[in-house]
């Protein structure tokens, strides 16, 4: 809906009244501190500084980007893949590669250039310093990890941001994802349809995508008539040798167990790899289906059974959505198909 001259007046003055506080605590005048927010080099770094810490803490809605936008002197997305320490999981990993493609062309499609960057998922506010330096026109962020707080505060101050990630409860911001419930159901249920009875799943459910696959696959269990046993879920990291770790921790747990649904596609090959080093064949004794249909899925071997993820759209979803938002357009999240690609893995 369009903001009436008057709301606008309004929020006019909302900002200058905060412009005035951000001057007065960090003891300088107005004009430096329009300066300091434009990213002005006629401010030293030390007061800059200053200036955006109580902006960011005043929750002031720093609107360079949009306006250079419209004036059509920024033509740069920041794009940020967060480090997370917990997951470690690396900026070669396959589905970063193949996303950060995937934006590659849908930003050249639409004219503009591609900043990246990557921050610690612990201080995310980080991610917008492009967007409140006037670097760039908004932020696209590649997964919400486990801060789904802190993304909810930059939506709070007006930073354009789209997440790719889950749709969660009291959400602020807008996201773009696959159907991770729906993929979980349809991996699970074409292994029950194979005759497998015991499936075990490796992921961390503490992460909202990851729990999201893991309620499908209990959703396929239940259809079945059959309920999730604990000790058949195990939490591993992101990690290529994640994989390994939970074929490893099945053994030391002494399960039984004849189809394996993996998180990610790297998880489901070191899986192969170390059932394959037990002795198990893959997949007469336990086939074995992964998560986003990495391009190496096809060529290993067995090809794997997997759940694609659909890349290419959701490249183009999040810039339609991020250069709505830097117009000053409301948006609203997304939720992509996926789809059950059946390989050799698991028949």
């Amino acid at each position: 809906m369009a903001k009436s001259p008057a709301d606008n007046g309004a929020s006019a003055q909302q900002r200058r009244l905060q412009m005035a506080d951000i001057a007065r605590l960090a003891g300088v005048s107005t004009s430096t501190v329009s300066r300091a927010l434009a990213g002005s080099k006629l401010v030293n770094e030390e007061t800059r500084q200053r200036v955006m810490e109580l902006a960011r803490s005043l929750k002031y809605s720093i609107n360079i980007g949009a306006q250079n936008l419209r004036l059509k002197q920024n033509r740069t997305v920041g794009v940020v893949v967060p480090f997370d320490t917990n997951t470690r999981q690396h900026l070669t990993d396959p589905f970063f590669l193949g996303m950060l493609g995937s934006l590659a062309d849908a930003l050249t499609e639409q004219g503009f250039d591609m900043l990246l960057s990557r921050v610690d998922a612990e201080e995310l506010d980080a991610a917008a310093q492009p967007f409140d330096t006037g670097r760039v026109i908004g932020v696209i962020l590649i997964g919400q990890w486990r801060h789904h707080d802190q993304l909810n505060q930059l939506a709070a101050r007006h930073v354009p941001i789209v997440v790719w990630g889950a749709q969660l409860p009291q959400q602020l911001y807008c996201t773009v994802g696959g159907d991770n419930v729906s993929g979980g159901l349809l991996a699970t249920r074409h292994l029950l349809e194979r005759g497998r009875k015991r499936i075990a799943f490796l992921g961390d459910v503490n992460l909202p995508e990851v729990a999201q696959r893991y309620r499908g696959y209990c959703n396929a269990l239940e259809e079945a008539g059959m309920a999730p046993d604990a000790q058949l879920c195990v939490p591993v990291s992101f990690l290529p040798e994640g994989g390994a770790d939970g074929v490893r921790e099945l053994a030391r747990r002494g399960c039984d167990y004849d189809a394996l649904f993996a998180s990610s596609d790297l998880l489901a090959m070191t899986a192969i790899n170390t059932l394959r080093a037990q002795g198990r064949e893959v997949p007469r004794d336990v086939a074995v289906a992964g998560y986003d249909d990495i391009e190496l899925s096809t060529y290993f071997h067995p090809p794997l059974t997997t759940v694609r993820q659909p890349i290419a759209a959701a490249g183009r979803a999040l810039v339609a959505a991020l250069l709505e938002q830097a117009e000053g357009r409301a948006v609203v999240s997304q939720q992509l198909p996926t789809e059950l690609i059946v390989r050799a893995s698991s028949v």
